[in-house]
């Protein structure tokens, strides 16, 4: 009780006399005290399109295989420190999967299992000086609670955890992160972020694959004078850095052929938002969602991306000239800390192609394929309806006496239960309806339930009452604007064998989650595929070896 009291007492005591810098007031609404500009010199400010866009690498297995439960693929990552050129004439220590940012691909065909071994190498983390326990959490994935980056099932550094995934799920695009509790934002901004692309023959059917396939890993960040990382959350309200990164690279220049691209957008910033749009006005083109292709895409001038979601989106270069130049620009959104240059995120530049003419034509209908597990119950995201539900729960987000609460409750308040306490019990393949409710005027919240994918069916603040149109698609990550209520409908699908147990859902402002806006669900029987005991991380015993990737593309392509 006494670590409850202290952390609470001393959030409550800090707003009851205005002490420690917490919140300030502007404009009748909260917003960060801390600055996280960054202290760089002239001479090591980075120049927006100075710098040539690259891809992160692709991992290859260490080994591979089938069985009688189908093909397998083991993978070994390690967590480590690593020297990177973000910023001119400086160099960055990140703390990264294979010692880089963002760390490195991993590609599977559904169906076949993975194994990703993941050893701690790091020691002390030099934005908190705290030991860099972490917890790996493959976000999008239908995994075992055992496996899904439960935020106490910490790895010590000095040892090592095996995950498995059974990619049973439609194609998609997932990442992997920390999810350590108290530290995910400081081990996320550290650089512990990467994406994992699920494929199946409906999405290589019918979207641009391999160089025209490209991911963008887009995050914000701040740093110091010597081009050490910046990190000062006073207000433990967020951090919003001045500087954007696609990929580990402020606003870089992409070459692209007059042809149309795929891009696979991920937000990895810990609080800010987007609104993404292209120079020209011409549109982006939606063709899939956190959990993968949309039946319907959308052409859209622009689209809102919070933290954690991802979308899909195709650009069609070939009306565009040869030499001509593209920007992505971020139009922003309410709340958000806006500097100079958080409007620019990259900028694409049309260059010859020697092959012939792109014949692709953009989708207006996509077939997902059949839904998993449907012999089972399972029901594609997309085609549930309402009259399915047999449960509706409120959920509600907000900030009381200093802590992020759902439901009034935090994280601690499940930790003192013994991890017992939930807020709901549906059994597997059951349909809910959850109306996630954000009544406050000042912030946004990124809210993201585990294992499930959802349909939103309501949104309070659209015209028609329903999702916007870049949203018709199954999601993981709901995204809760100011005095926003969404309705989500979706199904406790667990898949192969999954008996169930307990899942988080949390805010994505990742300072959010760790201050303490996390609370759990359990699926089944609670007690079974405990997500702490079930699989412990052991001390590592092998040395580390040499990573393989997959040949990659050119920089700057």
């Amino acid at each position: 009780m006494s670590g409850r009291l202290s952390r609470r007492n001393l959030l409550r005591g800090a707003l009851a006399v205005g002490g420690g810098g917490l919140i300030a007031v502007a404009g009748g609404r909260e917003v960060m005290a801390s600055d996280t500009t960054s202290r760089l010199a002239s001479k090591n400010t980075p120049t927006p399109y100075a710098n040539l866009f690259r891809r992160p690498p692709v991992l290859l297995p260490v080994a591979e295989g089938v069985d009688d439960q189908g093909p397998w693929q083991r993978y070994r990552l390690t967590q480590k420190v690593g020297q990177a050129s973000i910023v001119p004439g400086l160099t960055t220590t990140v703390a990264g999967y294979n010692g880089i940012f963002p760390g490195p691909t991993l590609k599977v065909n559904q169906g076949t299992r993975t194994e990703v071994r993941i050893s701690n190498s790091l020691t002390v983390n030099r934005l908190n000086g705290l030991p860099f326990s972490t917890v790996t959490h493959l976000h999008g994935s239908a995994s075992l609670p055992q496996y899904d980056g439960y935020a106490n099932d910490q790895t010590k550094p000095g040892q090592v955890k095996t995950y498995h995934y059974p990619n049973w799920q439609q194609a998609r695009t997932l990442w992997y992160h920390d999810h350590n509790h108290r530290d995910t934002a400081q081990n996320v901004y550290s650089g512990l972020a990467a994406q994992y692309h699920l494929s199946d023959p409906y999405e290589r059917g019918q979207l641009p694959q391999g160089e025209y396939d490209v991911p963008l890993v887009v995050s914000d960040i701040a740093f110091n004078a010597d081009g050490s990382v910046a990190f000062n959350d006073e207000s433990n309200a967020g951090l919003m850095g001045d500087i954007i990164l696609v990929n580990g690279v402020p606003w870089p220049t992409m070459k692209v052929k007059p042809r149309v691209y795929r891009f696979r957008v991920l937000v990895a910033s810990i609080s800010r938002s987007y609104r993404f749009a292209l120079s020209t006005g011409e549109p982006l083109y939606v063709v899939a969602t956190d959990a993968g292709m949309t039946p319907k895409p959308a052409a859209v001038a622009s689209y809102r991306h919070g933290a954690a979601e991802r979308y899909e989106v195709l650009i069609d270069f070939r009306k565009y000239k040869v030499g001509q130049k593209i920007e992505l620009k971020n139009l922003s959104n309410k709340n958000n800390e806006d500097y100079a240059n958080t409007g620019k995120v990259m900028q694409f530049e049309v260059v010859a192609d020697t092959g012939a003419k792109d014949p692709y034509v953009i989708p207006t209908l996509l077939d997902l394929g059949p839904q998993p597990w449907s012999e089972r119950g399972a029901v594609e995201v997309n085609k549930l309806t309402p009259n399915m539900a047999t449960a509706r729960r409120r959920v509600r987000v907000e900030r009381s006496n200093g802590l992020w609460t759902i439901n009034g409750e935090t994280w601690e308040d499940v930790e003192e239960t013994g991890f017992t306490r939930v807020l709901g019990n549906p059994q597997p393949y059951d349909v809910e309806i959850w109306d996630l409710v954000n009544e406050s005027g000042g912030w946004f919240h990124p809210l993201h339930i585990h294992l499930i994918d959802g349909q939103i069916i309501g949104r309070n603040t659209t015209s028609n009452g329903k999702a916007h149109a870049w949203e018709a698609g199954g999601k993981d990550v709901f995204y809760l604007g100011e005095n926003e209520t969404v309705s989500v409908l979706m199904q406790f699908t667990t898949g192969d064998g999954n008996a169930g147990g307990r899942y988080m859902t949390h805010c994505h402002n990742l300072i959010h989650e760790d201050n303490d806006m996390m609370i759990q669900f359990a699926v089944g029987d609670p007690t079974v595929n405990d997500p702490i005991s079930s699989d412990r991380p052991m001390p590592e015993s092998e040395p580390e070896t040499a990573p393989v990737y997959a040949p990659g593309f050119p920089a700057g392509t």
